[in-house]
């Protein structure tokens, strides 16, 4: 609605997981919405595969099935939960950046509360996910318990300043990015010598996969071989990291 008050052309996506028996019914109620307000609609069938962390694979499927540079609906209380989310996870600066904001999240700087007042305004009913109250997974936890406790705590809204926390944690993260962009990750002496914080982050830089790096522990054994106090390690992905002739390079199983 807000897309097409500002005057663009809009498609509206919705991507059906087929998780519960409700989900067709769901997608049919956002087609109504779209139709309602004049926008073309896309539904995107998808299944996630078997395994652990129900929420991250439907995540990664709806990512990978959505046009690049679809516009979600991201608000603030999503950030701040992102943010906690990560913390409990032990994120590192990186990962407590949360959602960068940009053309693709128009809507992280309002309230959930902001969202729902738009739709009630304009009489559209949303659809209601079940599933935002099931208590196993962390975001429901985190959004119906952990929230509200920390207001009650604080005796304020927590969502701001949590916001914030992320915006100041994500200028920090991408000046220490750019300090580790001009340290070669391959010059063994160079990373043995530098600030382990930069030397860190250039070898997370230079070993990440589809933009996910190597867990600390992963990195830690590889600046040791960059020191020379093992000859070659083991990280994910089937990889081996060796030092020769004062190079670091990646071996393949």
């Amino acid at each position: 609605m807000l897309a097409v008050a500002a005057g663009l052309d809009v498609t509206a996506h919705h991507v059906n997981h087929h998780l519960r028996p409700s989900s067709t019914s769901e997608a049919e109620h956002a087609e109504r919405i779209a139709v309602s307000i004049g926008v073309a609609f896309v539904v995107h069938h998808v299944e996630p595969g078997a395994g652990p962390n129900l929420e991250a694979r439907a995540r990664d499927a709806r990512q990978h099935i959505l046009p690049t540079g679809a516009l979600t609906g991201h608000t603030a209380d999503d950030q701040a939960e992102t943010l906690l989310i990560r913390l409990l996870r032990g994120a590192g600066s990186t990962g407590l950046s949360a959602i960068e904001p940009g053309p693709t999240h128009p809507l992280l700087a309002l309230r959930r509360s902001d969202t729902e007042a738009i739709c009630a305004d304009h009489g559209i009913t949303p659809v209601a996910d079940p599933s935002n109250t099931d208590p196993a997974f962390w975001r429901n936890r985190v959004r119906n318990e952990l929230i509200p406790l920390l207001a009650n705590i604080a005796g304020r809204d927590p969502v701001p300043v949590l916001h914030r926390t992320a915006d100041l944690l994500r200028d920090d993260d991408q000046f220490l990015d750019r300090l580790a962009e001009a340290l070669d990750p391959t010059d063994a002496r160079a990373v043995a010598n530098a600030d382990p914080v930069i030397a860190r982050r250039a070898l997370r830089q230079w070993l990440a996969v589809d933009g996910y790096p190597p867990d600390l522990a992963a990195i830690e054994r590889v600046l040791a071989v960059a020191k020379g106090d093992i000859v070659a390690c083991e990280i994910a992905g089937g990889r081996r990291i060796a030092r020769k002739g004062q190079r670091l390079r990646v071996e393949h199983e």
